[in-house]
């Protein structure tokens, strides 16, 4: 099964502990995402190499492709999968010719159509909007409307993710809405089982979920 069949998209959250972030990480794996996305804020640039390695190897041993945010020459250092990209990292033609063909490019797009589909021109695996709902993460980040994520996703060739506050109680209306993966950090990395809870975020991606939907 490939990560474009839709699914959870985890996105770590910031840890000096290096330890914490790979137990809390290892325990989300078990739960099967289909992609993970080391996202690090903090400003120690070899402890964020550090981690990402040390991220991307317990993906590796779990056969979940691993992305880096906001960081393409970090994610080339290190060998990951791809790289996640928002307004003000980098053109995505440019990025996709500095990753290659063969890495997984995601683009933000926010609230704005227009960029998705710039995105997809330019050699996007996927586009993101949000945020969907209010976010811990992100409190004054701009809100993206789900009637408007239903249209991009219908005119789009590529997935389309959805981040910001999603949880379990309000994923499924995303997911009727057309969003292929669900960027998810505080509801399953909070959560006190976050292999249980990253487990139950695939179970909105079976056959028998959807057919729920369309009834």
């Amino acid at each position: 099964m490939s990560w474009r069949d839709g699914g959870l998209y985890l996105v770590t959250r910031d840890c000096t502990a290096g330890d914490r972030l790979l137990a809390e990480v290892e325990q989300a794996l078990q739960g099967r995402p289909a992609l993970l996305q080391y996202r690090s804020k903090l400003p120690d640039r070899d402890l964020r190499r550090q981690q990402a390695s040390a991220v991307l190897a317990l993906c590796r041993s779990h056969g979940v492709p691993m992305l880096v945010n906001d960081n393409v020459e970090l994610a080339l250092a290190i060998g990951a999968d791809g790289a996640h990209i928002g307004g003000g990292d980098g053109e995505p033609a440019e990025v996709r010719a500095a990753l290659g063909a063969g890495r997984i490019l995601g683009v933000s797009c926010y609230d704005a159509p227009d960029r998705a589909l710039a995105a997809q021109r330019a050699g996007a695996d996927y586009v993101a909007f949000g945020a969907m709902f209010s976010s811990p993460t992100k409190p004054d980040a701009v809100r993206a409307p789900i009637a408007m994520v239903r249209r991009a996703a219908g005119a789009l060739e590529v997935p389309v993710a959805a981040i910001g506050g999603i949880t379990l109680d309000n994923a499924r209306e995303l997911v009727a809405a057309g969003v292929s993966l669900l960027a998810v950090i505080s509801d399953v990395f909070e959560h006190p089982s976050p292999a249980r809870r990253a487990a139950a975020y695939r179970t909105l991606f079976e056959p028998h979920s959807r057919l729920r939907d369309d009834q």
